[in-house]
């Protein structure tokens, strides 16, 4: 019996209420104009019925070239020609779908990074890679323990394109503040504590994968964490835009753009991950918080003692 603590979602498809899977949209539905709705399906096939040039954030988390299994369907590692090939499928599926002045993000270790970097600068314009320390992985006798992830930010301009960086500030706590005449400097002390809000790099070491206790952790062996994917989308579009995913898992980046305001649309191949997908976009209308995202910053870890603070503090 696992503990009452114990939050994660992973139920059965017969544990699924036929309202819940009745939610979740099939390529023999009207798909092309779909908006706010989790697809159940290959996204190969599905990308080619969507209406073009609709989407403002495209963000793509693929399998990376791995041996890993997803709810019993297994992805094998290929070679790097064939993994850039299909790189360059999903690709060309993508663009027509994208807006002039869109952003794609997508995310890879760092085996993969090295395969996917010449397919995506051919395809795009490179405006960064963020590393993103996850702290989770096995350790290693022989080699270092691989605990960071790569994100590649893209757009289809080099110029135009949405990045809202004063949505991305990172709240750190002041450990040696500095005064200049008697006056903070580029800090603030509150009630609830002395603080600065930095501009956000391209290391992000403030976000910890899912964990059990979470709300939002699921069963998905590669879930992405809500605080990750509420940067990116934040960032990297506005209030009313359409994100889009087509590898969308358990469904993280859609809840994401939820509670953001985003309309959105994903597609996922397992009927499985789709439920828990929907069981969550359900849930969103109860409750839009994302951990570790509090007062329109977002927090270092091991600091929810102080987001609390704060919010108890404003209310």
């Amino acid at each position: 019996m696992r503990s009452k603590r114990n939050k994660t979602i992973d139920f059965s498809l017969d544990e699924a209420s036929p309202t819940l899977l009745e939610q979740i949209l099939h390529p023999t539905e009207n798909i092309k104009d779909a908006w706010d709705r989790i697809i159940n399906g290959d996204s190969f096939k599905i990308m080619t019925a969507l209406s073009p040039r609709q989407v403002d954030l495209a963000l793509i988390d693929p399998p990376y070239n791995l041996n890993k299994q997803y709810d019993g369907l297994n992805f094998k590692k290929m070679t790097t020609g064939q993994y850039q090939k299909y790189t360059q499928k999903w690709i060309d599926l993508l663009k027509p779908l994208l807006k002039d002045n869109a952003s794609v993000y997508v995310f890879s270790d760092w085996a993969t990074s090295m395969v996917l970097a010449p397919v995506l600068e051919q395809n795009f314009i490179i405006q960064n890679r963020i590393t993103w320390q996850r702290e989770k992985g096995r350790g290693s006798q022989k080699n270092w323990k691989n605990g960071m992830e790569d994100i590649w930010f893209l757009t289809t301009d080099p110029n135009n394109y949405t990045f809202n960086v004063n949505q991305v500030k990172q709240r750190r706590q002041v450990i040696a503040p500095y005064k200049q005449d008697g006056v903070a400097k580029d800090w603030q002390s509150t009630s609830t504590g002395k603080f600065r809000d930095t501009l956000p790099s391209n290391f992000w070491d403030d976000i910890s994968i899912p964990y059990w206790s979470m709300p939002e952790n699921t069963g998905h062996p590669t879930q992405k964490p809500e605080k990750l994917l509420a940067k990116i989308i934040l960032a990297s579009s506005n209030p009313g835009d359409f994100v889009f995913d087509p590898f969308a898992g358990s469904g993280s980046s859609l809840v994401t753009a939820a509670k953001l305001n985003r309309h959105y649309l994903g597609i996922e191949q397992s009927l499985l991950y789709c439920a828990w997908g929907q069981y969550r976009l359900n849930q969103v209308k109860n409750d839009q918080s994302i951990q570790g995202y509090t007062d329109g910053v977002f927090w270092e870890r091991n600091t929810l003692a102080a987001q609390r603070k704060i919010m108890r503090h404003k209310n």
